[in-house]
């Protein structure tokens, strides 16, 4: 693809290096950008800046927050004993649409994965943990992706729990196998949740 301008072909460079855009796309987005009153481009771009410079993620479950403790785990109706792990923002977003979840958080960042190079270390664990540790938790819902990589991450976050006072479950799956959480309808993921199973009965399924 050649450009008549170096600009145009720098800020098509950068916008096709986000996820699902292709160098096409990227030119279609720039150039509308280009036709769009001057204040909006710079509202864009300002918005992008602040959020990248000034956003927070929450003390507690790690979740993006405008400030040090995000509003739902400040909301004091949630029923703090009751955290629901999930690998990313998204998915917290996902199940909030369903308003059939009235717990606590904790977002891990990612899931296991070494063919990628990520380890436990690499992820929020430690801290879901020490969460264990303190007494307050009595139940864990997995809701990790189901797939492999998802499903070792429960694993061996189970493994690290199992000695403690804490029940454990995962939701149901009726969230086909190898799926996104994001990807599933809010009814299926809603009733995943509240159909939720044992961790460890689905090790023997």
């Amino acid at each position: 693809m050649e450009f008549s301008s170096k600009l145009l072909e720098n800020a098509v460079n950068e916008m096709s290096q986000l996820p699902g855009i292709g160098k096409r796309t990227a030119l279609r987005l720039v150039l509308h950008l280009l036709r769009q009153p001057e204040h909006q481009t710079f509202q864009l771009s300002d918005a992008l800046s602040k959020v990248r410079a000034e956003i927070n993620f929450c003390r507690s479950c790690h979740n993006i927050s405008d400030k040090e403790l995000c509003e739902i785990c400040a909301n004091p109706n949630r029923n703090e004993a009751l955290i629901c792990v999930v690998e990313d923002i998204r998915d917290v977003m996902a199940i909030e649409n369903t308003s059939s979840f009235k717990g606590l958080y904790h977002v891990l960042g990612g899931k296991i994965s070494p063919m990628d190079g990520i380890g436990p270390q690499d992820l929020n664990i430690n801290s879901l943990v020490e969460k264990v540790k303190s007494g307050q938790v009595k139940e864990l819902i997995f809701a990790m992706s189901p797939t492999m990589e998802g499903d070792t991450t429960n694993f061996y976050i189970f493994r690290q729990i199992q000695d403690y006072d804490v029940e454990t479950s995962t939701i149901a799956r009726g969230v086909a196998a190898g799926n996104e959480l994001e990807y599933t309808d809010e009814i299926t993921l809603g009733r995943s949740i509240i159909d939720r199973v044992p961790f460890e009965a689905s090790l023997k399924s």
